[in-house]
């Protein structure tokens, strides 16, 4: 809390006239601003603290200043006033305007007028506006100034947890010990306080005791206000390191990088992996890796969603973008997944949104550089040619992986995982076995060119035909629905060859190099599996 204190005091000292921050939070920001006011060590002149609703008006502590609650009598308070103070405006954004409502022109004018008096009279004032939503007119961007206060800190949720036991002597904590309430306040990481708090008292009154197992309640709790920014999404997978059929170099290299975070790992120096870039056909297991990725490391999953950052109002896709980075670092450990990464940085070289993209894409990218919170950013890439070349290069991510059409014992694989997974009824998989190896080969030598979803669809759609027809799998229905499938190979043939001709040089090949080279070994390949994509290294 000492930096965003300081980060406070030189704004004030340095008399910038309005101060935006946006946060649910009014009781802990308010007692915030409040220490920074009267802490003479960071800003040598205290200052008087009042607060402002619309429906009370102006308070200085207890004291009400009548005639306040007209926000032009509030302007009009502040420009007369004559003591060092700071002026909290709650749900001043009302009169800013928005898509369904217009802006007060004339209080926007009155606050323009006012800078003067703010940044030079011999009297030091601030306005502060405090908001859960950000909401900045056009006029006034230049002369205000955003200040992202932090979530509560692992300290702040313990001293709270501590005063609701206190204040609850009837709560059983028998069998609570430190290292659980630990875990338990590292569990409402990125929370709100008003947030970790009901979650705590909803796992109290549940069975009027508190231990370890309250963990569940509490995530259960953070699931939901993750998904009420509209922003991230909190994915749950069960999908583990033998759901995804080849890529072996990946693999490796995610299994390597397992506990880059522990107390064990710092011992041998090693610095906590920033991320990778999987990039490749569509269809071949990207995303699949990022789901399973979260098993393998037992950390949460968030997927971010660029298209969601965007928003119509000045500044708010930009406050977005910072609200999504403060929600994963609160939370880190952590694994943040950009799924088609492309598409949401569609704009970045295009001029039609003002350059919105441009600054979302910047902020996003300066995050990854300098970010010191454990996330691990995964994002996936199909449109290779769309990535600015920012992107790829060093330091952003620690590899970048190219996924390519399986090979032979790639195909051999995913058919044994697809097989597994769907035959379990004796009477289904009567004359077709998921364990019998001459089967899998046949069917990966039959499909040749295939990616990883067409696979799935062929053992999917044989099902279907024995279903329909009330009797037991046979081979002929993987024949037949192999011959029905036009493979992406196929249709989307000179993509292909473009994305393997940029990834030669730019990326890793996920597939080991035995995978390849028996691949190359037994079959006649065609033109589209002739050359495998990716720098052929073994991780």
């Amino acid at each position: 809390m000492e930096n965003d204190t300081k980060k406070l005091s030189n704004l004030l000292k340095a008399r910038f006239p309005y101060i935006y921050i946006s946060t649910y939070e009014e009781d802990r920001v308010t007692k915030f601003i409040k220490q920074v006011a009267a802490n003479t060590a960071q800003i040598k002149f205290p200052r008087e603290v009042f607060v402002w609703t619309q429906a009370a008006g102006l308070k200085n502590g207890d004291k009400e200043i009548a005639n306040t609650t007209s926000p032009a009598k509030l302007i009009e308070f502040i420009e007369k006033y004559e003591k060092d103070s700071l002026f909290i405006l709650y749900d001043f954004h009302v009169f800013f305007g928005n898509r369904q409502r217009p802006a007060d022109n004339a209080i926007i004018r009155s606050l323009r007028d006012l800078i003067p008096t703010l940044k030079t009279n011999s009297v030091r004032k601030s306005v502060i506006f405090v908001s859960p939503e950000l909401t900045i007119p056009e006029s006034l961007q230049k002369d205000i100034v955003i200040y992202d206060f932090p979530l509560p800190k692992l300290e702040d949720i313990k001293e709270r947890l501590n005063k609701m036991l206190s204040m609850n002597k009837r709560i059983n904590t028998d069998t609570l010990t430190e290292d659980d309430k630990e875990k338990l306040c590292k569990a409402a990481l990125g929370l709100t306080m008003q947030e970790a708090e009901n979650a705590f008292a909803l796992a109290m009154v549940q069975d009027g005791k508190l231990n370890k197992d309250d963990i569940k309640i509490i995530l259960e709790e953070k699931m939901q206000v993750i998904r009420k920014t509209g922003m991230l999404e909190y994915v749950q997978s069960d999908l583990g390191i033998n759901d995804i059929g080849g890529l072996d170099n990946l693999k490796k290299w995610l299994l390597k990088r397992n506990n880059s975070w522990s107390e064990r790992a710092k011992k041998y120096c090693i610095p906590a992996p920033k991320g990778v870039l999987v990039t490749g056909i569509p269809g071949c297991g990207k995303s699949l890796t990022a789901k399973a990725m979260s098993t393998i490391w037992q950390l949460p999953l968030l997927r971010l969603d660029l298209g969601k950052i965007f928003s119509g109002i000045v500044g708010s896709s930009e406050e977005n973008m910072r609200k999504a980075i403060a929600t994963v670092e609160a939370v880190a450990p952590a694994i943040l997944w950009v799924d088609e990464i492309e598409k949401g940085l569609n704009g970045v070289s295009s001029s039609n949104d003002s350059g919105v993209s441009s600054r979302i894409f910047g902020t996003f990218l300066t995050w990854m550089q300098e970010k010191t919170a454990p996330v691990f950013v995964i994002a996936t890439a199909n449109n290779i040619n769309k990535l600015p070349p920012e992107l790829l290069r060093k330091g952003r991510f620690d590899e970048i992986f190219f996924v390519d059409l399986p090979t032979l014992t790639e195909r051999e694989e995913i058919f044994k995982v697809h097989l597994t997974k769907r035959l379990k009824d004796e009477e289904v998989c009567s004359k077709v076995k998921p364990d019998d190896k001459n089967l899998v080969h046949s069917l990966a030598m039959k499909t040749e060119g295939f990616i990883g979803s067409e696979i799935e669809q062929v053992v999917i759609t044989a099902l279907c035909d024995a279903f329909f027809e009330n009797r037991a799998l046979e081979l002929t229905d993987f024949d037949k629905a192999i011959e029905n499938t036009v493979p992406l190979s196929t249709t989307q043939k000179e993509q292909i060859l473009a994305i393997r001709e940029w990834a030669n040089v730019r990326a890793v090949c996920a597939s080991s190099k035995d995978s390849i080279k028996t691949y190359d070994n037994d079959q006649s390949p065609n033109d589209i599996t002739l050359s495998r994509g990716g720098r052929r290294l073994d991780i």
